[in-house]
């Protein structure tokens, strides 16, 4: 999976396209404040930057700047700004790309993957197609190109995971972020009849999964 810092304040474009680039197994991370992106740059491993030039505190191109300095990683410059100096100075500092708002989701997407490809020839293999695809629109999950049947429970159990791969999952979040379980599915212990119902699908040997993962007293983990 290609795992994107964004440092954007607009928080409903942030989650329009991080629900769009999840779909081609591109997981953002958004971070609303600069000082908090260059933080998390410091602090996790990305593949590219997403970034925005109008933000609270700190002009992106001064973000830039420092992303420059501090990491060897492509920058998009991702912005409502329309004056040539800005797009100049941010390629100058060592901005990749520059993207003008409004634009296409799709065209984002073609130019990440284009970045990654130029920059390092081995984020090619984050980019070819999952093992598990996610497709929210049509509330589909396949693996190897074959659509999973799946009941509405296990589709949201299983989709809530692959959004958030690699990161652990409660047992709580799995009940806020559903619109079928209930409470009743968490007192009677149904949860984990849906979770073993989901390793047969999905995995080779259920008894010992190695995509959908339990991490005993704090929840579950999907890995691919």
């Amino acid at each position: 999976m290609i795992n994107i810092a964004m440092v954007e304040d607009d928080a409903e474009l942030a989650l329009v396209l991080t629900q769009y680039l999840a779909k081609f197994n591109i997981k953002v991370t958004n971070y609303e404040d600069p000082y908090l992106g260059l933080s998390a740059l410091r602090m996790y491993d990305y593949d590219l930057v997403i970034l925005d030039l109008t933000l609270p505190g700190m002009d992106g191109l001064d973000v830039c700047k420092e992303i420059v300095k501090n990491h060897d990683i492509p920058i998009i410059i991702s912005s409502a700004r329309s004056d040539l100096t800005d797009k100049v100075i941010a390629l100058e500092l060592g901005a990749d790309d520059y993207l003008p708002k409004p634009y296409d989701p799709r065209e984002l997407e073609v130019r990440i993957k284009s970045i990654l490809r130029r920059y390092n020839h081995s984020i090619n293999e984050k980019i070819k197609e999952s093992l598990f695809v996610l497709n929210d629109d049509k509330k589909e999950i396949t693996k190897n190109k074959t659509s999973l049947k799946l009941t509405a429970a296990e589709y949201e159990i299983l989709s809530l995971l692959i959004k958030r791969e690699g990161f652990v999952i409660s047992r709580e979040d799995i009940f806020e972020n559903s619109n079928v379980l209930n409470s009743d599915y968490e007192s009677s212990g149904s949860l984990a009849v849906i979770i073993n119902r989901i390793r047969q699908k999905i995995e080779e040997n259920p008894k010992q999964p190695k995509y959908f993962l339990t991490v005993r007293g704090m929840g579950y983990r999907f890995i691919q």
